[in-house]
C-alpha cells in the first residue's frame, strides 16, 4: 500500500466508517493478575528451565516457578487459566518476514504448488489468473502469488503472450514463489514503460524474447521493481481485509511478534497507523529499505520515533545484496549444478555492485544504524562480510548484530567470520523441506545442497542465529522452522545435511529468544521471565515429548501484553 492508500484506508475506518473504526480500535484488555497453571512451562531464558506455572500482573510477567510458589500469589480476583497438561511457550518471534504479506490471498490468486498449494501445470496457473480477473473491473491490477516454474509439468515460467491471453483490459502481474521475479502482461509492462527499448537496470534482468528485444514478461530483481510497487496500490477494502486476515493468521499461529522484513516509507506509516488503531495488535518489527528511505537514512530527516508506536519498532536498515538460489538469481562463487539455460559458467548475480555494497555499509554503519543484508549466494555473502569488516575498522562497534538474512549457501569459513565480526545470521532453514530436493538435483547438487542454513556450523563457531519462514514465500508455522532444523528432512522424504540438524530446544529459542535477541529485544519479550512482556503461546502438546510430530500440535491459546488474542474453540 501506498502513503495516499493507507491515509484513506485509515480515515474510512475511523470517520467514513464509525462502527469498524471502533470494533478495530477495541484491543483486548490484559487481566489484573492471572495464573497459568497444571501445565508445562518452557521458559527459553539463560538455563532454559522447564517449569510449572506463570503469573502475570497487567501486560506483565510477574513470576515463573513451581505450582507452589505461583499459587500462593492468587487472591479472589486472580484469572486462573488451567493449562490441563499444555505447554505454555514464549510467543513466536517472526525473525524474517513480511507481514502483512500473508494476506495477499483474499486480494490475489493463489499460484502455489504441492506441498503449499494444489497447481501443477500451467493451464491450472492461467486458470487461476483468469478466475481472479473476472473478479475485477477492466483497468484494475489482476495479481498472483507462488507459481513455481520447477514444480510445472512444463518446466518454465508463464509468458506475457498467455497472460494477455487471459486479458488484454487488466493489468496483469503474477509473483513466482521466491517472490524475487514476477511474469507481467503487455498492459502491465505498458504502464511501468517497459518495452524493447528498455535496458536492463543494474541488479536486474528483463526476460527477452527469443531472437528479439522484445520482453517475454518475466522481470528479475530489480527489473521488477516499478510492476511490484505499482500493484500495492490497493483500494479501502482490500487494504483492511489484507492487513487484518495476517494479523488473525498470525494470532492463531501464536506469532505474538512479526516482521516487515523491507519496507518502503509508505508501509512503514501503513503498519505505523494500523498498529496505533490496534488492527494489527502483534508487536512488528519493521527494516526499513534503505533504497526506499535514501538520502533521509543520512542526512537526518529519518527519525524512527516517527514510526514507532508502542508495539511497532523501526529495526534494522535493509539491503538486498543478491536474490534467489531457486530462482537462479542468487549469486555463487561457483556455478549453479544444472546450468542456467545451458550456460555453464552462470553464476547469478549480485542486485547491488560490490563497490555500490561497500559504500551503502560504510555510511548506514558510521551513521549508527544495525544493518540487515539479504545475502543467499555465498559470492553475496563474501561481498557483505568483506563490507562490513571494512566498515567495522573504519567505525568499530562492539555489539553490532549485522543480520545477514538468509545465509543459505554460507560456507564454514564464512560462518566463522561471521564470529568474528559479530554477525548474527537468520537461516530460513524450511528450505530443507520445500525445496531441499531440487537445492540437490537442480541448483546446488548434493554436496553443496546438504550445508544449507548451516545452523550445525553455528554451533560449531558459537555463532547465534534464528530460524526463519520468510512469510509469504513459505506459510507462517513457526514449529516448520523448528522441525525442520531437528529433521533437515525434504519433501520427498531424505535427509538433507544430518550434520547440520541441531536439538529441539536450540530450534525452539531460535524462533524465540535468539530471534529476539537479534533486533535487540531480548531483555522485553522471547523469554518467559519476571519483567518481560506476557506474550505467550499455548499449545496443544510438548514438542518435546515427540519431536518428530510436533507439526501436528495446535496453538491452544495466544496471548500478547497479557491480553488473550486467540483461543481455539
Amino acid at each position: 500500500m501506498n502513503v495516499k492508500t493507507v491515509l484513506v484506508v485509515l480515515l474510512a475506518l475511523v470517520v467514513g466508517l464509525g462502527v469498524l473504526g471502533r470494533i478495530a480500535t477495541r484491543v483486548p484488555e490484559p487481566p489484573a493478575h492471572q495464573v497459568f497453571f497444571n501445565g508445562t512451562v518452557l521458559t527459553m531464558d539463560g538455563d532454559n528451565r522447564v517449569l510449572d506455572a506463570v503469573s502475570t500482573r497487567g501486560e506483565l510477567i510477574e513470576a515463573v516457578g513451581t505450582t507452589d510458589e505461583i499459587m500462593a500469589l492468587v487472591d479472589d480476583d486472580t484469572v486462573m487459566v488451567d493449562l490441563r497438561g499444555r505447554t505454555l511457550l514464549p510467543g513466536f518471534v517472526d525473525a524474517h518476514g513480511h507481514f502483512p504479506g500473508s494476506g495477499m490471498f483474499v486480494v490475489s490468486a493463489d499460484l502455489n504448488s504441492p506441498p503449499i498449494g494444489t497447481i501443477t501445470d500451467m493451464a491450472g496457473v492461467l486458470d487461476a489468473v483468469r478466475a481472479e480477473a473476472e473478479r475485477r473491473e477492466p483497468g484494475e491490477w489482476v495479481t498472483g502469488w507462488g507459481y513455481d516454474d520447477t514444480l510445472l509439468a512444463e518446466k518454465r515460467h508463464p509468458t506475457r503472450a498467455e497472460l494477455d491471453a487471459v486479458s488484454t483490459e487488466h493489468p496483469i502481474a503474477i509473483t513466482h514463489i521466491s517472490g524475487h521475479m514476477l511474469v507481467a502482461n503487455s498492459m502491465a509492462l505498458d504502464m511501468v514503460g517497459i518495452s524493447a527499448d528498455t535496458p536492463d537496470p543494474e541488479g536486474g534482468v528483463i526476460g527477452r524474447r527469443e531472437g528479439s528485444r522484445e520482453p517475454n514478461g518475466l522481470l528479475e530483481e530489480n527489473a521488477r521493481m516499478d510492476v511490484m510497487l505499482a500493484t500495492q496500490d490497493l483500494g479501502l477494502v482490500d487494504g483492511y481485509h489484507l492487513v487484518k486476515a495476517a494479523a488473525n493468521e498470525y494470532s492463531a499461529l501464536g506469532v505474538t511478534t512479526a516482521q516487515s522484513g523491507g519496507a518502503t516509507r509508505a508501509m512503514a506509516s501503513a503498519l505505523s497507523w494500523v498498529s496505533r488503531l490496534g488492527i494489527v495488535l502483534q508487536r512488528l518489527v519493521v527494516f526499513p529499505f534503505e533504497t526506499e528511505f535514501g538520502d533521509a537514512l543520512y542526512n537526518g530527516e529519518y527519525d524512527p520515533a516517527d514510526y514507532n508506536t508502542q508495539r511497532l519498532t523501526m529495526g534494522a536498515v535493509k539491503i538486498v545484496g543478491d536474490g534467489s538460489i531457486q530462482g537462479y538469481t542468487g549469486y555463487l562463487s561457483y556455478p549453479y549444478h544444472v546450468p542456467y539455460h545451458g550456460d555453464e559458467n552462470y553464476r547469478g548475480y549480485p542486485t547491488v555492485s560490490r563497490e555500490d555494497l561497500f559504500e551503502k555499509v560504510a555510511r548506514l554503519h558510521k551513521a549508527g544504524y544495525q544493518l540487515a543484508i539479504h545475502g543467499n549466494g555465498d559470492e553475496s555473502i563474501e561481498d557483505i562480510l568483506d563490507a562490513f569488516e571494512a566498515a567495522q575498522a573504519e567505525h568499530p562497534v562492539a555489539d553490532p548484530r549485522l543480520i545477514l538474512i538468509h545465509a543459505q549457501m554460507a560456507r564454514k569459513d564464512q560462518v566463522a567470520r561471521m564470529r568474528d565480526l559479530g554477525v548474527t545470521p537468520s537461516f530460513f532453514t524450511a528450505h530443507t523441506y520445500y525445496w531441499g530436493d531440487r537445492h540437490r538435483d537442480i541448483f546446488m547438487g548434493p554436496e553443496r545442497a546438504a550445508n544449507i542454513s548451516p545452523h550445525g556450523w553455528a554451533r560449531q563457531y558459537g555463532v547465534r542465529d534464528s530460524s526463519h519462514l520468510d512469510t509469504p514465500v513459505v506459510p507462517m508455522q513457526p514449529l516448520q522452522a523448528v522441525w525442520s532444523q531437528v529433521f533437515r528432512q525434504t519433501h520427498g522424504g531424505d535427509v538433507l545435511g544430518p550434520q547440520q540438524r541441531i536439538d529441539v530446544m536450540s530450534a525452539l529459542r531460535s524462533v524465540t529468544i535468539d530471534a529476539a535477541w537479534q533486533v535487540f529485544r531480548e531483555d522485553a519479550i522471547g523469554s518467559i521471565e519476571a519483567g518481560k512482556l506476557a506474550d505467550l503461546v499455548v499449545l496443544s502438546g510438548n514438542p518435546l515429548d515427540d519431536p518428530m510430530h510436533m507439526r501436528d500440535l495446535k496453538v491452544d491459546r495466544t496471548v500478547i501484553g497479557g491480553a488473550t488474542v486467540y483461543r481455539r474453540q
